[in-house]
């Protein structure tokens, strides 16, 4: 019971690594916000959570828009008390991303909306509630990407990940002696929805995997135990960190044959 009486905010909680992170705060010890665009997946997490003698509430929110995220937080607070975890998790991965010519600038808008946007929002209203609680976690979901280049690219996905992992270094700065710590999380290619959809064939999926020293996608699965330790008291002594689980992808030149 590594979260026991911890509450926890999950953004992007309907699924992927959000939804395996929320599962496993609540079964371990953690109350569970589970905040999503999308109310019916939201809400089936929320369910599963209950059924397994867990405590988790539904909020449903925009994480790019600042009314929402400031709801999120009060809510949470109201169902709870307060707020020890603050999970910035939400995301999204647009398959007309492409190079700086060819992306849409709507494209670029609403990738930066949510994924660096969506993380500025989560903290300015999420970090006082900490302060309210005498401190706690922040976890940013960054990427792989924002340490290496591809010649298969999605720029907007590329910058704001980037983003997210300059901004969760300079907060941690900011509130390290406010027991407030802030760390990112960068996962490499996952066998989620979200990446999946943008390797639409099988020639996609095998142009990644070749760089990948383990040979294998991630599963969120494995994401959420990386996310655990971070919002856990077992890693009491980081903050600024980038905890890159990423299958050895940044660490590689040549992969095994």
């Amino acid at each position: 019971m590594r979260l026991k009486d911890k509450v926890a905010l999950i953004t992007g909680a309907g699924s992927g690594i959000g939804r395996e992170s929320a599962l496993l705060f609540a079964r371990e010890g953690a109350a569970v916000a589970v905040v999503d665009v999308n109310e019916e997946s939201g809400q089936a997490v929320v369910d599963e959570i209950l059924r397994q003698g867990g405590k988790a509430v539904f909020i449903k929110a925009d994480v790019s828009k600042a009314a929402d995220a400031e709801r999120m937080v009060a809510e949470t607070e109201k169902a709870f008390g307060k707020l020890n975890v603050l999970f910035n998790n939400a995301g999204v991965m647009i398959s007309s991303d492409g190079d700086a010519i060819s992306t849409p600038e709507d494209v670029w808008d609403l990738t930066l909306d949510i994924n660096a946007k969506g993380v500025f929002l989560g903290c300015k209203y999420g970090i006082p509630a900490l302060r309210r609680a005498g401190g706690g976690s922040v976890i940013n979901t960054a990427s792989f990407v924002a340490t290496l280049g591809a010649a298969t690219p999605q720029i907007a996905y590329t910058a704001s990940k980037g983003a997210v992992l300059s901004m969760t270094r300079e907060l941690a700065v900011i509130h390290a002696r406010e027991n407030i710590r802030v760390n990112a999380l960068s996962p490499g290619p996952l066998r989620t929805e979200l990446l999946m959809k943008f390797l639409d064939t099988e020639e996609k999926k095998q142009r990644r995997l070749v760089h990948i020293p383990m040979g294998r996608f991630g599963e969120a699965s494995e994401m959420a135990k990386a996310a655990l330790f971070l919002a856990s008291d077992e890693s009491s002594y980081m903050t600024g960190a980038d905890l890159r689980v990423d299958g050895g992808i940044t660490a590689a030149y040549v992969t095994p044959e």
